[in-house]
């Protein structure tokens, strides 16, 4: 098909051209009528005067695809600043059912649950497919920043043997007759990776069965992973999600316009105990709850005029066994999370390296981590890593209440369809 996109057709005035889209909306007056067609650029105006033409519009429904051919000219009042006349419809797939809501208005009025219903034809409104594109220039912009910082991309296994993780939270399934899991992260893959690259980064769904019913949580998210090697501590992992960040922040800018918020060229960063005091909790809190993360967001975009604070030195209790502690607090670890407007979106911190440390931490409890256990014991440097999960950090970039507003079929505790 010779087919003019329509960002296109400015290019194109005072020529014939065909475009093909989706009747995006109809407007028939008296003496005119117009033809709104959509396509992944955006809109294009067909003008109709033609009576036989008329009446073929007048029997066209909303999101039948057509294809238009006519000539281009010029018009400041129209999408783009030109508009198709004379025009050719020709009906490629009719609409024969009501749509259960218009997407032609600026914001979708259906709630969330009908749209999560009709996701096929929700994820064409234009609020809902830019959170589409955000996501994928972010995930554009991760890679490239990783891999300017010699990070080499992997793919790792999303089927696994044990549950070693965390083993109250996971898929169970039937792997040929024995138990498998769906892996709840690329952890202890990309450890293993950092003894063949240094440095490296995964793209990819990871699975949590977590009973969680919250605007924040997915049973299968995309998650960010990037591992690298020879730290000195968790600050040097910081400073290169710092930069990765940027570089993700940016590339979104750059592809999709759309530009509400920076990355510090060094991201405030308060300890766990501080942090506690900010948000008024109590000293023996082992976490953060969601409302201490938002005071702690407060206070940073109030002290620091930062939308992202690092809150280091977790308890050790509340971190994964791998984690590496604080030399001078060994109960306290080397551990961080990212918040953004006051909610945490990334996961950090340096792990333990050396064999003899993971023995001791798992006090015994080896047998069904021996794969993982043989990085270590043929020698690992010292290393750290992070995970972003895209779905959390595209809702806060752009303001979404809720993370399934930002996810094309999300996947929770009560929907495993569409």
């Amino acid at each position: 098909m010779q087919r003019i996109l329509s960002a296109q057709l400015s290019a194109h005035v005072h020529e014939k051209v065909t475009i093909a889209g989706w009747v995006h909306r109809r407007r028939l007056l008296k003496s005119v009528a117009f033809l709104i067609v959509r396509d992944a650029e955006g809109l294009s105006q067909v003008v109709v005067t033609d009576g036989a033409a008329r009446e073929q519009l007048e029997r066209l429904t909303e999101e039948s695809v057509v294809e238009v051919t006519a000539l281009v000219t010029a018009n400041a009042q129209a999408p783009g600043g030109v508009e198709l006349v004379e025009p050719s419809v020709r009906e490629m797939s009719a609409v024969r059912v009501p749509l259960p809501f218009d997407l032609h208005r600026p914001a979708l009025t259906a709630g969330l649950p009908a749209q999560l219903d009709h996701a096929a034809l929700a994820l064409r409104h234009r609020t809902r497919a830019r959170s589409l594109r955000i996501a994928a220039a972010a995930t554009a912009g991760f890679r490239k920043a990783l891999e300017e910082q010699r990070f080499v991309e992997i793919q790792t296994p999303k089927i696994v043997e044990s549950a070693t993780e965390s083993g109250a939270n996971v898929f169970r399934l039937d792997y040929f007759g024995r138990p498998g899991y769906l892996a709840q992260s690329p952890q202890f893959y990309k450890q293993l990776m950092v003894g063949v690259f240094e440095r490296v980064f995964e793209v990819g769904p990871v699975f949590r069965a977590e009973p969680s019913d919250t605007g924040r949580h997915l049973a299968q998210y995309t998650s960010l992973d990037a591992e690298m090697g020879f730290v000195t501590d968790h600050r040097d992992v910081m400073a290169a999600l710092t930069r990765t960040l940027a570089g993700m922040i940016a590339e979104v800018a750059q592809r999709t316009g759309f530009s509400e918020s920076s990355v510090p060229e060094e991201i405030p960063a308060v300890h766990f105990t501080e942090a506690l005091r900010i948000a008024g909790a109590p000293e023996d809190e082992p976490d953060l709850a969601p409302a201490h993360e938002r005071a702690v967001g407060e206070w940073a975009l109030r002290e620091h005029g930062s939308e992202f604070v690092f809150v280091t030195g977790y308890p050790m209790r509340k971190r994964p066994f791998y984690t590496h502690p604080d030399p001078s607090r060994p109960g306290f670890s080397n551990g961080f999370d990212l918040l953004f407007r006051g909610m945490e979106i990334v996961t950090g911190g340096q792990r333990l390296h050396r064999y003899e440390d993971y023995l001791a931490a798992l006090d015994g409890r080896v047998e069904a981590y021996q794969g993982y256990l043989d990085g270590f014991r043929y020698g690992m440097p010292p290393h750290g890593g992070w995970a972003i999960g895209l779905e959390r950090f595209v809702a806060r970039l752009t303001g979404a209440a809720n993370v399934r507003e930002v996810t094309a079929f999300p996947r929770d505790l009560h929907r495993i369809a569409p």
